[in-house]
């Protein structure tokens, strides 16, 4: 009896290895079996500023309609269980049906993401120059909640976090950035520095996450939530995921990018300043001249 039982068990453990279910191979080689795309929807509202408050409402459309390729973008997030590739959906400009060169400049570029080694490589151009930006992913405190709301086919939960809002645009530029930049000058105190510090611009993240796909991945900046993130509100941009495809027949490869000056995210902010601030004295030349 004890005989049969041996040649029985040893039967079904060859069955179970043949078959993958019990296969050290087969486990570490899951992170890159499963897989999947999100699909996520990203519309910002307009600010004008003062200057806007002079336009008439049929103005702000107009102005809102030619400008409508850069407010709403369309993003593909690849992943599997440990790395991610986030990039954009290619646009024609709607104002010349070209590309839009200008916006290029401050707009997101191919970003990849590695939760396991907790690093992040970015490509950015910036006026013709190619940049790799390196650096680690955001820290991220998120509060969780226990809220919930169905997305698609997916119960989500949300979750809420409050992040320097320079940390979250560190690839784009505003002239307030510069300003801000400009008023940081030798000769600080440590008083003056603590209160600069407390003036630091944050942003309101609201994030709505589904456990049923376990990955800790999300699109652009944001990660580390036990679920796929869906949907995510920050300042005046929502991104919303609109279709996900799991496990495609066609196994995808997730690549880092490997080409241009590598920097790191601060870097490079301050090489756009400088950049920027050089066309502002030009510009101010001309008009002494």
């Amino acid at each position: 009896m004890k005989s049969i039982l041996f040649k029985t068990s040893l039967l079904l453990l060859t069955i179970l290895v043949s078959t993958g279910f019990y296969s050290g191979d087969a486990v570490e080689a899951q992170p890159q079996e499963f897989q999947g795309q999100a699909y996520y929807l990203t519309k910002s509202n307009m600010e004008l500023g003062k200057w806007g408050a002079r336009l008439s409402e049929a103005q702000k459309k107009q102005i809102a309609s030619r400008l409508k390729n850069r407010l709403e973008k369309t993003y593909v997030l690849t992943f599997n269980k440990e790395e991610s590739f986030f990039d954009e959906e290619d646009k024609l400009d709607a104002m010349s049906g070209a590309t839009d060169s200008w916006g290029k400049n401050f707009s997101q570029g191919d970003q990849y993401k590695n939760v396991k080694t907790n690093s992040q490589i970015q490509n950015q151009e910036f006026y013709g120059k190619k940049f790799l930006v390196k650096d680690s992913l955001l820290a991220i405190n998120w509060q969780m909640g226990k809220e919930t709301k169905t997305i698609g086919n997916y119960t989500c939960f949300k979750a809420m976090a409050l992040i320097p809002t320079n940390d979250l645009t560190w690839y784009d530029f505003s002239w307030s950035r510069l300003s801000n930049a400009s008023s940081n000058v030798e000769g600080e105190t440590k008083e003056d520095t603590e209160e600069t510090q407390e003036t630091i611009p944050m942003t309101q993240v609201e994030a709505w996450y589904t456990p049923q796909i376990p990955v800790s991945h999300g699109p652009s900046e944001y990660w580390g939530l036990p679920g796929l993130i869906l949907e995510v509100s920050a300042g005046n941009t929502t991104m919303l995921c609109s279709k996900i495809v799991m496990n495609p027949a066609k196994k995808m490869k997730i690549e880092a990018p490997d080409k241009g000056q590598e920097i790191t995210k601060t870097d490079y902010q301050q090489t756009v300043i400088e950049k920027m601030k050089d066309f502002r004295n030009q510009r101010m030349g001309r008009r002494r001249g």
